[in-house]
């Protein structure tokens, strides 16, 4: 009976990852990318420029896909910055009332587009990214720096939503929210 309970006590356990796969749900002839420049109607100057460096240095670190060029891509990356506002969080008395730390909130939208037979996968979904900036004397270098930090954000979200979504053939799925 002490030999048997260890292994029913394993086999219980290994039953629990029963659905876990250890590979990417991504067939392998989708697992090429591109990511053309997104489009910036924002008012801060490069953040599309940005936010494409952020979202193809996601790509590489997460390592499903492959960056390829336009015409050998089987997915496309189409995103557009929105907005970027910025709200201020906290004043320093002794600089005249400025403000000292600030909030900066980017919106994306970003469609994910099927390049072999032009079907567009993910069409426009939202995503939103903050992050807070410290001011003291060189506010437009603050917010280039936090600009840079929400793009990350921004790139994080959009790289896991294209690896988790459920891939059936050459479809793919949204994730669930």
């Amino acid at each position: 009976m002490k030999k048997i309970l260890p292994i029913a006590l394993a086999v219980f356990a290994l039953a629990g990852c029963a659905g876990y796969r250890w590979t990417s749900p991504v067939p392998s002839d989708m697992r090429t990318v591109t990511v053309p420049t997104f489009r910036n109607e924002s008012d801060l100057v490069e953040l599309g420029a940005v936010a494409t460096r952020q979202v193809l240095r996601e790509f590489q670190r997460e390592g499903t896909f492959k960056i390829a060029s336009a015409d050998d891509a089987a997915i496309e990356v189409q995103g557009v910055i929105k907005s970027a506002s910025v709200g201020r969080i906290y004043f320093k008395r002794e600089m005249s009332m400025r403000a000292y730390e600030q909030r900066l909130v980017v919106s994306a939208d970003v469609s994910f587009v099927d390049r072999r037979n032009g079907k567009v996968i993910v069409n426009n979904r939202r995503y939103v990214a903050e992050t807070t900036c410290f001011s003291d004397t060189d506010i437009a270098t603050a917010r280039r720096d936090a600009s840079g930090r929400a793009a990350e954000d921004l790139a994080r979200q959009i790289v896991d939503d294209v690896t988790s979504c459920r891939w059936d053939g050459a479809k793919a799925k949204e994730a669930v929210k």
